[in-house]
């Protein structure tokens, strides 16, 4: 047994990579790109460290090329989670009572073979599987993943640093256990990263987990399982399955050792599986712990003192890149009237030149949304909004679905600043805008603070500072990442930790020291170096 104190320090983000013209990374990736569509996957689930297949298999294709068929996975039922939840209790034991530095070696080797041996392979997944382009994949499933290892075993360090001051005669510690019991990681399509950190944030404080990947991102969650298992995570430690919620939820929400949930989603599944736990309450053996992360209705507020190509920019990219399907997208805008029309108009020149079409085509900005439920969801805004004299579209407006799920970049003018679309979280690339009463800016205020039940992600476009301060101050509760000068998306680990209140979620800012506390249980030890012999304390003599 060793004696040694280990640090981790602090990392620094991975390099971004840029697939420029001519360079290695463009090749490696256009290669790897052709490789995983000349061979159609069987992907298991993963219980216990074997692969289970049970024959049930649906089809993966990717969103904007859905003739092609890039494999299928097995999906699970019942008894799949049960063996899922099985495995990982019989591993809690011997996982939670390995050394720290053991754990955080599993988890550094993954984020090393991410950034080197499989950068293209993660970054190729994501394109075909989710319809990214590749500079959204380089952001999300090599560096912000990369990151999200790196950066929370450094900070899970910081935490288990802490510890309490000791008295004469008396020396106290605190252990930071894992949580009794099992984790239920569910885990969305539209990040790679998210689908990683879920389960692994967990698993790094010792927890055992059960993993549910949304249908849509088995492609990229199954080949990151398997990053890991080369990086020696034992088996049983994290389970994947790929049984459907409902499913899941009966099950895992009614066990006696169901110990947390680690959930990215929608705000009404995460609302439901809340009240299911509360109603459950009574049957487990300690008080589950409920992370999540979930809608938003991400705003622009331009002021009138703002630079317009800044604004537009923030719009354009904000609103647009991965077709507005990130839980921060910018979705409503609202523009001062003396600058309105010269956002609106470069705006809409802009849209113009963006490239829309498949992934492996580099020069395309625009991919596909991720399914045909989606599809249909944004299309039926989008016809709504033709019709309604509350709405006028003033760039995009047509989809088709013939060779994959393609939506254009749309804007949507309201005269209505709560017009449907204003207010409802479509997750798609539809940006609203309203234009104010520049000369009315505290009302604006109000109104961006007033409009949604969401407080996700927020940004202000101004040159005059006192507005800048102002807008801080007003929205404070709107919004948990609040951008100045910038668009709202694009949280780096380790720099803006991500995460949003109100209807968004509990705010546990995944990426920092305050979402891996979530997943520890504390427990203080004091130890009296000399015992006393008398329960006579002085003040009971009186001389």
């Amino acid at each position: 047994m060793h004696n040694a104190y280990f640090d981790f320090a602090a990392p620094t983000n991975e390099p971004v990579l840029t697939y420029g013209p001519g360079t290695p990374e463009k090749a490696a990736l256009k290669k790897q790109l052709a490789a995983f569509k000349a061979v159609e996957m069987d992907i298991p689930m993963y219980i216990g460290g074997k692969e289970v297949r049970t024959g049930k298999t649906v089809d993966i294709r990717p969103p904007h090329e859905i003739k092609h068929k890039l494999g299928h996975f097995h999906a699970g039922d019942a008894s799949h989670v049960n063996e899922a939840i099985a495995a990982a209790l019989a591993a809690r034991q011997r996982w939670a009572d390995t050394p720290w530095e053991q754990r955080a070696a599993i988890f550094l080797k993954a984020a090393d073979l991410l950034a080197t041996k499989y950068r293209a392979h993660t970054n190729a997944a994501t394109m075909l599987g989710q319809s990214k382009n590749a500079y959204q994949a380089e952001i999300d499933s090599a560096c912000e993943l990369i990151d999200f290892l790196r950066f929370n075993v450094h900070y899970l360090t910081e935490i288990y640093r802490q510890q309490p001051v000791s008295s004469p005669g008396v020396h106290n510690r605190m252990e930071y256990r894992p949580l009794e019991g099992f984790v239920l990681a569910v885990t969305p399509f539209n990040f790679s990263a998210i689908g990683g950190n879920l389960p692994t944030s967990a698993a790094m404080c010792g927890n055992v987990v059960v993993w549910k990947p949304a249908n849509t991102a088995v492609y990229h969650a199954s080949f990151f399982m398997k990053v890991l298992m080369e990086a020696g995570l034992p088996d049983g430690v994290i389970n994947l399955v790929y049984a459907d919620g409902p499913t899941i939820g009966d099950i895992c929400f009614a066990h006696p050792d169901f110990a947390g949930i680690h959930f990215t989603g929608s705000t009404g599944v995460f609302q439901t599986m809340w009240k299911t736990i509360g109603n459950n309450i009574s049957k487990y053996k300690t008080y589950p712990r409920i992370v999540g992360e979930t809608g938003g209705k991400d705003f622009v507020l331009v002021h009138k003192s703002a630079d317009v190509d800044a604004v537009v920019t923030g719009l354009a990219r904000g609103a647009f890149e991965f077709q507005g399907q990130k839980c921060s997208a910018a979705s409503r805008a609202y523009l001062p009237s003396n600058l309105a029309e010269e956002i609106k108009t470069k705006l809409a020149a802009e849209l113009k030149t963006m490239k829309m079409g498949t992934t492996e085509d580099f020069t395309n900005f625009i991919n596909a949304v991720i399914d045909e439920r989606s599809f249909d969801k944004i299309a039926t805004y989008i016809d709504n909004a033709k019709k309604d004299p509350k709405a006028k579209i003033i760039a995009g407006g047509n989809y088709s679905k013939t060779e994959g799920y393609f939506i254009e970049p749309t804007v949507i003018e309201a005269s209505d600043p709560k017009y449907v679309t204003m207010c409802e979280e479509i997750f798609g690339p539809v940006l609203s805008i309203y234009t104010y009463d520049a000369d009315k800016f505290e009302e604006a205020i109000e109104l961006v603070d007033g409009t949604s039940e969401y407080a996700l992600t927020g940004a202000i476009f101004a040159q005059d500072r006192y507005a800048l301060e102002l807008a801080t101050k007003k929205l404070v509760n709107a919004a948990g990442n609040f951008y100045l000068n910038d668009k709202p998306t694009g949280a780096v680990v380790g720099q803006q930790p991500f995460g949003g209140a109100r209807a968004s979620g509990t705010n546990d800012k995944a990426g920092s020291q305050l979402n891996l506390y979530r997943w520890l249980s504390a427990r203080t030890v004091k130890e009296t170096l000399v015992s006393p012999t008398d329960y006579r304390y002085p003040f009971l003599k009186e001389a």
